[in-house]
């Protein structure tokens, strides 16, 4: 019989948003679980993809990406958080967010470093820092609110921390990091040498009048820094994959040595379309204000159910807290609601790497008004 060799991760499985998508195609469910919107991009910005197709622009492009997007990446950047980084060595285009992370951190972690991963957290980070040979060392998120424990994060580095991750807007549960979690995080990080992945793709998806603090913005952290954004989540084309990493230039020559070899270059026309429709500057900055009024809308419709709605301060995500409803352990719960009543969320336990359960669900409501109704009215039935 064949030998194989060990799984390199052998705990890991098929992702959760994966296996809740699927079980809601296969029950035919209405689909609040992966994050993505059920409406498509602006029509201009397609347009201008096929306009590129057709001029021929279907060959590679340059390694770090257009220089005509990296540029106007580094106009934006200027114009919102009051720094110009330089397109040919601080600005790499990646083929999504997701891979952007996992380059940075085959970048700069080498066997024997830990790294602070605060939980929950996106599933990405840690099968990352595993796969480089470092070891997460995991921080929980305080309730009620999933703020920064900004003492205990203290008491977890040690000397063979390389690296700290953050997460603002945060991925599941919508809280956003203050100005004054930057600063304490900055003064925390002098005079060492960790080094920091402020993953910000929801940085557009901020409310209630709050702003996006990025790492960018504070000279102390920016030095230190890989600050990674998404072009999916801000024109509503999850499926292209285009992100892109902002980092020092001899941070951005150890990513990019990574990225070559992960996927060399992003698709071409897409790049230059985005180049392209990035001059239209209202789309991202009426960004916050388009999906606050989805958050409110799918709230009110959720007004009368016997979940506690968790309130959410950025991202396109809603927790919902259903312990009034069931004791089930989430994900049993979670794949209950789709066989029941139709209706696919994911567990928040799925984001901590020992599947911590707070009887909490996490929708997403990046979708059309008709979608969120329905949803509502089904989980008013619980």
């Amino acid at each position: 019989m064949k030998t194989y060799p060990e799984s390199k991760l052998p705990d890991v499985g098929t992702s959760i948003f994966a296996v809740m998508s699927g079980l809601a195609n296969e029950q035919q469910a209405i689909n609040l679980s992966q994050g993505f919107p059920d409406f498509n991009c602006p029509e201009p910005l397609m347009q201008l993809v096929t306009k590129y197709m057709h001029e021929g622009h279907n060959q590679y492009a340059p390694m770090p990406g257009v220089l005509k997007l990296r540029e106007k990446i580094s106009l934006k950047t200027d114009l919102l958080y009051g720094y110009l980084p330089n397109p040919d060595t601080e600005i790499t285009v990646t083929s999504g967010a997701t891979e952007a992370l996992f380059a940075a951190i085959m970048a700069v972690v080498t066997p024997g470093d830990e790294v602070i991963v605060l939980e929950p957290c996106y599933d990405s980070y840690a099968p990352a820092i595993r796969l480089s040979g470092g070891t997460p060392v995991y921080v929980p998120l305080s309730l009620p609110d999933f703020s920064v424990d900004w003492d205990l994060v203290k008491s977890r580095i040690s000397s063979r921390t390389r690296l700290l991750i953050i997460n603002t807007p945060h991925n599941p549960t919508g809280a956003v990091m203050t100005k004054q979690d930057m600063d304490t995080l900055a003064n925390l990080l002098d005079g060492t040498d960790i080094l920091l992945i402020s993953d910000e793709v929801y940085e557009h998806m901020v409310f209630d009048g709050q702003q996006h603090h990025s790492a960018l913005q504070h000279p102390g952290l920016r030095e230190r820094s890989f600050v990674i954004s998404s072009f999916g989540k801000t024109y509503h084309t999850t499926g292209w994959k285009i992100g892109y990493a902002i980092a020092p230039p001899i941070l951005t020559a150890e990513l990019r040595k990574m990225h070559q070899f992960l996927t060399f270059c992003s698709v071409t026309p897409l790049q230059l379309a985005i180049a392209d429709f990035m001059d239209d500057q209202q789309h991202y900055l009426t960004l916050p204000d388009f999906y606050q009024a989805k958050r409110d809308y799918f709230c009110e419709q959720l007004k009368g159910s016997n979940l506690e709605i968790i309130p959410s301060a950025g991202t396109y995500f809603q927790l919902a807290k259903y312990d009034r409803i069931s004791d089930k352990y989430d994900l049993e719960y979670a794949k209950q609601l789709v066989h029941e009543i139709g209706v696919a969320a994911v567990p928040v336990s799925a984001f901590y790497h020992d599947k911590t359960d707070h009887k909490l669900l996490r929708f997403c409501f990046a979708k059309s008004e008709n979608t969120l109704k329905a949803a509502a009215d089904q989980l008013k039935k619980l």
